[in-house]
């Protein structure tokens, strides 16, 4: 049936809908984290660490708390015990307790009547800090004298004689490496960095929330899953989840980095404190680029052996990923993404988390996967020019295809990497004669995506439409796309 037919006789199937947010959005009637507002609604601020790494001997709230407007301040001592090791470490990025760990941690927080009593309030606060060495690049993390970010901050996985630096480590692999090596032509070796990248959404973190003295608390959140920040929100506090009501609001720009909590649970705890009043923060730009996740600084040793004819028989990599001061780096990923795009007969993959007085990672678009890419494709490309081999050809011999087990251990399903290529081989562009200071490359990428939970009713009118409710928050045309 032709589309025009379909158009004729169905009146939503075949057609193109309008955006169902377009109309706000461009009359600026959409409300983003920073719009949402309540009656009583209080206003926050956040004291934060001027030290990437000093231990907080006190800290002094009464001029503060003496001043005009000011409603409650929180500290960690307003925050419960936590003894699970995974809610402690969302609960110290969120809020400093002996250490501070990273600059821009937070300290306290205050809530007061407008944005200009709470800011004048947190300058009141007295911090007695003692600094304390520091360090941040994800190499000399690991070095025999680098300053140790966290006291015994490595789980089980860490191999013994390790740097205290290292948080977690990973290995697997398959197929004899060393003989692979030895079939090849041409075996090299390369290290690659990639250094710390922030995802530069244009809105900055917001929240209003609300909690009562019986746990009931409803909250409205830019961000990518609200389900996630129920979760968290309600770890690190001690609450029920089913007890939070967490609100999405329209997003400005997400990209990985609105996944997980920064204020949420500050504004939380600020409102129970006020007996459950309203309590909003929005975070300025320069709070946003100190404290939240960027995604994780890289250092990649990569080994690969080829064939003079192209054929790759063997491949090993290393890499070393930055993922702040409660580790969460994205090396597992980044492994399974390495070497997935060839079939290759032999692989070898570590990985080590490292530490650094950073904030804790955050995701940033197929987490892992650029700075993978970045560092296998790029040795692919120096072994074509040392053999003299086109690089497209290469990745076509060794490109996977549906049937073929991937580096990491499950089959393909169709991939479509052989036909992508072909295309481009095959397009007119590609054989385009280049001018001065042009230049034509080609690299081949994955990404195995991921799925948090969500909910959705679907009803049918009598007319034939349908009204589809679903608990997704939209960050690209979600809703277009449903409509």
């Amino acid at each position: 049936m032709a589309k025009d037919e379909i158009a004729k006789e169905f009146q939503y199937i075949g057609t193109r809908p309008n955006r169902p947010d377009g109309f706000d959005k461009v009359t600026g009637r959409a409300k983003y984290g920073a719009d949402v507002s309540a009656v009583g609604m209080l206003h926050a601020a956040v004291l934060r660490s001027p030290y990437a790494h000093a231990r907080i001997k006190y800290i002094n709230c009464e001029k503060a708390a003496k001043l005009s407007g000011v409603k409650a301040i929180v500290t960690r001592d307003d925050f419960p015990i936590v003894k699970d090791e995974d809610t402690l470490k969302l609960l110290e990025n969120t809020i400093a307790g002996d250490f501070a760990y990273y600059d821009g941690h937070a300290i306290a927080a205050v809530a007061a009547t407008s944005v200009f009593a709470a800011k004048e309030a947190i300058k009141q606060i007295e911090v007695d800090y003692e600094v304390l060495p520091h360090v941040i690049d994800v190499d000399e993390a690991i070095q025999p004298d680098a300053p140790v970010v966290r006291e015994n901050a490595g789980d089980f996985s860490v191999p013994e004689g390790s740097s205290p630096n290292v948080a977690s480590y990973i290995e697997f692999g398959r197929g004899d490496i060393s003989s692979g090596f030895d079939k090849a032509d041409l075996v090299k070796s390369g290290r690659f960095k990639t250094e710390a990248a922030h995802q530069g959404y244009i809105e900055p973190h917001a929240c209003m929330a609300q909690l009562d003295h019986n746990g009931q608390g409803e909250m409205w959140v830019c961000t990518q899953g609200h389900w996630y920040i129920r979760q968290m929100c309600a770890a690190v506090l001690g609450l029920e989840s089913s007890k939070l009501c967490v609100t999405p609001s329209e997003i400005g720009g997400g990209f990985g980095g609105k996944t997980t909590i920064f204020i949420e649970p500050l504004a939380l705890a600020l409102s129970k404190k006020t007996g459950g009043r309203p309590v909003k923060i929005v975070m300025s730009r320069a709070e946003v680029l100190r404290a939240t996740g960027p995604t994780a600084s890289a250092s990649m040793d990569v080994k690969i052996g080829m064939t003079k004819d192209g054929y790759i028989t063997s491949g090993s990599v290393e890499f070393r990923m930055q993922g702040g001061a409660f580790g969460g780096s994205p090396v597992g990923e980044a492994l399974q993404c390495a070497f997935a795009s060839y079939n290759m007969p032999a692989v070898h993959h570590i990985g080590y988390d490292i530490l650094a007085n950073r904030p804790r990672a955050a995701a940033y678009r197929a987490p892992g996967s650029p700075m993978a890419a970045y560092a296998v494709e790029s040795l692919i490309d120096e072994i074509c020019t040392d053999l003299n081999l086109d690089p497209i050809d290469v990745r076509l011999k060794n490109a996977v295809k549906e049937g073929d087990k991937s580096s990491y251990g499950p089959k393909f399903k169709k991939i479509g990497l052989i036909e992508t290529l072909k295309a481009t081989k095959d397009h007119p562009n590609y054989s385009l004669s280049l001018g001065v200071n042009q230049g034509r490359g080609v690299a081949a990428g994955y990404w195995m995506n991921h799925g948090g939970e969500t909910s959705v009713s679907v009803s049918l009118a009598e007319d034939g439409s349908v009204n589809v409710t679903v608990g997704t928050p939209d960050i690209g045309g979600s809703r277009a796309s449903i409509a």
